[in-house]
C-alpha cells in the first residue's frame, strides 16, 4: 500500500479513470438496477477513498510531521528536523522549519558560548561579586566572593542577603542602596583563615528599560595591598622622622653646651666634638642609605652592568670585613669556586656580600663563626652567608627586608646599623632579576642565600 500511495497524482487518475470505464461497461450489461446502483456507489466510495488517501498522505501527514517538529524546537531540542517528502507548499513550509531548527540551534550554541565565556570572566575577576534581585535574595556569586567568604555557591544562592552575610556593615550598604538607587561605597575588614583582609565594596543598583528599580549588585574589591601600603608609608615617615631626629638632637644638645661654656674644657670639649662627629657621620650614612633606596625604587632605574670576576670582588671585600670579625674574635671563613665571572653591576654585588658580611658579624657573638660561600650553576651566581650568632625570630623573618624594621631594635643601634641595609640589599638583588631569602633559628644562626642571574 505504502508503493501504492506514494505513486504521483496522475496514477491515482488513471486508476479512477480505469474503474469507472470498466464499472459503465458493466453497467450496460447488467439490467438490475439495484446492482447497478451498488456498484456506483461502491465504485464512488473507492475514488472518495482514493482522494482521502492521497490527501492524507500528500499533505495531512507532512503537516503533523511538521507540528511535532516544531512542539520538539518549542522544548529546545533544536536538533530535530523534517525528513518527510512532500511538494508544493507543504515542501517549502518543511523546509523553512528545518532552516528555523539550524537557526535556532546555532543561536542555542552561541548563546552557550556567551554564557560559558561570561560565567569564565565572572568567577575569574579578582572581585568578588554578589546579585541580589528587587526583594533581596541571592541569585549569584562569584568564585573570589566565596573565597574571601567561605563556603560555595550553593549556600548563597536562593537565600537572602542578610540570612548568608552576617556583616552590619554589608546590610547597610544593601539598604542605602534600595532605599537612595545610588552607587553606595563602604569598607570593610574581613578575617580569611588567619589574614585580615581590607575591602571596599560598593552597591550598584539595576534598573530596567523602564527605569524600575530590578536588584543591586554588590562588588568587592580587595584592597589589603593598597592599606598594607599605606600602613608602610606611614611607619616609614614615623622612622625616617625617629632615626634623623635622634642625631639631630645629640648633635644639637652638644653644641648647645658648647656654647654655654663647655669650649673652656680641652676634654669635654674633645669628648663632645667627637660625639658631634659620630652622630653627624650616622646621619649621613642615613642620607645617603635614603638616596640610594630612592634611586633603586624608580620606575626608570636602569642597570650599568660590567663584567664581574666574583673572586676578585671577594678579595677586595674580605679586608674591609675581616677588621670588624678580628675585633669579636670571629673566624671568617671563605669558601668560593674559582673564575666565577658574571654580568652584573660591580658596585651592587660588592654591597650585597658587605652587607651580608657586616650584618652576619653584627650579630653573631664573640669566638663565633662567620662564612662565606660562592658557586657557579647553569643559570646564576649562588652567594651564601652563614653565621652562628642570634638568629631571628620566626615571626620577625618576613618583615626582615622592611625599611627600618629592627629585630633588636637597642643592639641595631649599638652596632651603628641605619636599619635600611637588607632593604637596599633585596632592592639590589631584584633589580639584577636575582632572589634573595633567609633561614633562621634563633640563638643558632642565620644564612641568607642570594641568586643573581648570569
Amino acid at each position: 500500500m505504502r508503493v501504492v500511495f506514494s505513486r504521483p497524482l496522475f496514477a491515482y487518475i488513471v486508476g479512477i479513470f480505469s474503474v469507472v470505464v470498466i464499472t459503465g461497461i458493466l453497467s450496460m450489461q447488467i439490467t438490475d438496477e439495484y446492482i447497478i446502483l451498488g456498484a456506483i456507489l461502491v465504485v464512488e466510495f473507492i475514488i472518495l477513498l482514493l482522494i482521502m488517501l492521497h490527501l492524507y498522505d500528500k499533505y495531512m501527514k507532512p503537516i503533523k510531521k511538521a507540528a511535532r517538529t516544531v512542539d520538539e524546537l518549542v522544548k529546545g531540542n533544536y536538533s530535530a528536523r523534517i525528513h518527510q517528502t512532500a511538494q508544493g507548499n507543504v515542501a517549502e513550509l518543511n523546509n523553512k522549519i528545518n532552516i528555523l531548527a539550524r537557526n535556532l540551534s546555532e543561536f542555542a550554541i552561541q548563546e552557550q558560548m556567551r554564557e560559558k565565556q561570561l560565567s569564565t570572566v565572572i568567577d575569574n575577576t579578582q572581585s568578588g561579586l554578589v546579585l541580589l534581585d528587587e526583594k533581596g535574595y541571592v541569585h549569584l556569586v562569584n568564585r573570589k566572593f566565596t573565597s574571601v567568604f567561605g563556603g560555595d555557591q550553593h549556600d548563597y544562592i536562593g537565600f537572602l542577603y542578610y540570612e548568608v552575610l552576617s556583616n552590619e556593615k554589608i546590610h547597610e550598604t544593601v539598604q542605602q542602596t534600595f532605599l537612595y538607587e545610588k552607587n553606595v561605597t563602604e569598607s570593610i575588614t574581613q578575617v580569611v583563615e588567619v589574614d585580615k583582609k581590607y575591602l571596599e565594596m560598593v552597591g550598584a543598583p539595576i534598573f530596567d528599560e523602564r527605569n524600575m528599580l530590578k536588584g543591586a549588585v554588590l562588588v568587592f574589591y580587595d584592597i589589603t595591598h593598597l592599606k598594607k601600603l599605606e600602613l608602610m608609608r606611614k611607619d616609614f615617615v614615623a622612622n625616617v622622622s625617629h632615626e634623623l631626629k635622634t642625631p639631630i638632637t645629640s648633635i644639637k644638645g652638644f653644641a648647645e653646651t658648647l656654647l654655654d661654656g663647655a669650649l673652656e674644657d680641652p676634654d669635654t670639649l674633645r669628648n663632645f666634638l667627637t660625639i658631634i662627629n659620630d652622630e653627624s657621620s650616622r646621619l649621613q650614612g642615613l642620607i645617603e642609605d635614603l638616596l640610594r633606596l630612592s634611586r633603586l625604587e624608580k620606575d626608570g632605574y636602569k642597570l650599568v652592568k660590567n663584567n664581574v670576576n666574583l673572586n676578585t670582588l671577594i678579595d677586595e671585600v674580605i679586608p674591609i670585613v675581616n677588621q670588624a670579625a678580628e675585633d669579636k674574635s670571629i673566624t671568617l671563613s671563605v669558601d668560593t669556586a674559582d673564575n666565577i665571572a658574571f654580568r652584573a653591576e660591580s658596585e651592587g654585588v660588592k654591597q650585597i656580600i658587605i652587607n651580608l658580611l657586616m650584618n652576619a658579624i653584627s650579630y653573631t657573638p664573640e669566638h663565633g663563626e662567620v662564612a662565606l660561600y660562592a658557586e657557579e650553576t647553569d643559570d646564576s651566581i649562588h652567594i651564601k652567608v652563614t653565621d652562628t650568632g642570634i638568629g631571628i625570630p620566626e615571626d620577625a623573618i618576613p618583615r626582615i627586608f622592611e625599611r627600618f624594621y629592627r629585630v633588636d631594635k637597642a643592639r641595631s643601634r649599638n652596632t651603628g646599623g641605619t636599619g635600611l641595609g637588607l632593604s637596599i640589599l633585596k632592592h639590589i638583588v631584584e633589580v639584577h632579576d636575582g632572589k634573595i631569602s633567609v633561614e633562621s633559628e634563633l640563638n643558632k644562626g642565620s644564612t641568607f642565600q642570594v641568586y643573581l642571574p648570569k
